[in-house]
């Protein structure tokens, strides 16, 4: 089990209701979280919507996941 950090913006703060949580996790790649997350708040975007950060830095969803590592899920944003 790895223990992750979540952060949520936008779209995917206001249908999770919270900007972060920390999870125990046995997925073993970003998107593998992402689909858990997914299936664990019946989230209506998929991930051809979203851009995905680990650590700070954009990554791709085939990126594998450590202990410890934080995950910034970016939803589109709309701008005015």
């Amino acid at each position: 089990m790895k223990k992750i950090t979540l952060k949520y913006f936008a779209k995917l703060k206001d249908d999770i209701g919270k900007s972060s949580e920390t999870l125990e996790i046995e997925a073993k790649t970003l998107s593998d979280v992402y689909d858990f997350i997914s299936n664990k708040y019946s989230l209506s975007l998929s991930k051809e919507f979203l851009k995905v950060a680990l650590n700070d830095e954009f990554s791709d969803w085939d990126t594998e996941i450590e202990d410890s590592d934080t995950i910034v899920f970016i939803p589109p944003v709309a701008g005015g």
